[in-house]
Order: structure tokens, then C-alpha cells, then sequence
């Protein structure tokens, strides 16, 4: 895929986590619209959204990432009670299933 039409399919797939983690978390921000992948072919993010949750000395952040775990949304930093509240909404409302593995961020 030409970048820029991938580009514009990943923003949008981007936008929906988005906003979808925003109903969540009362805010989120946008993460990477892009796969990297090693020759050179230009593809969006996956359209499926899980849940990733990170645990860093500020609290946990809550990513909303396709199966490759490309974030597409992340939202931080939250105490504990706050995160399994946020994510039992999640699990219960969308069905949405939690990602394992390693999680691509933008940094």
C-alpha cells in the first residue's frame, strides 16, 4: 500500500481506539497510525482493538493496540483500583480482549 493511503487508514482506525478508549478513561491519546515492517511496504494499524496495560512507577497506562500490539491509543496514569475498574468496563462492554506480548509505543 502507497503510505499515504496507508496513512490515512491507520488515522482512521487510530481515531476510533481513540475515541473508544476516551469513553473509558475520560482521555487518550493518539499512538501510531503505522505497521513497521522489514521491507519497506507501508501498512496501517490493524483494525481490531486490545487492551494493553503497562505498570511503570507513575501507575499503569492503558493501551488500546491491534493484534500485532501496535498501539493505536494510550491512556495514563492511573492508580490501581482506577485501572481494573477501566478495564472490567472494557472486558464487559465490548468483550475486549487483553493483549499479551510485546507492546509498540511511540516514543
Amino acid at each position: 500500500m502507497q503510505y499515504f493511503a496507508a496513512l490515512k487508514v491507520g488515522e482512521k482506525r487510530v481515531k476510533v481506539a481513540q475515541d473508544l478508549l476516551s469513553k473509558y478513561t475520560g482521555t487518550a491519546m493518539p499512538a501510531l497510525a503505522l505497521k513497521d515492517n522489514k521491507d519497506n511496504k507501508w501498512e496501517p494499524v490493524g483494525e481490531e482493538n486490545l487492551y494493553a496495560v503497562v505498570k511503570e512507577e507513575s501507575g499503569y497506562m492503558i493501551a488500546l493496540c491491534d493484534s500485532k500490539g501496535i498501539a493505536k491509543a494510550i491512556a495514563q496514569w492511573f492508580m490501581e483500583d482506577t485501572k481494573n475498574e477501566i478495564v472490567g468496563r472494557m472486558k464487559a462492554e465490548q468483550n475486549m480482549q487483553e493483549y499479551f506480548g510485546k507492546l509498540s509505543l511511540p516514543i
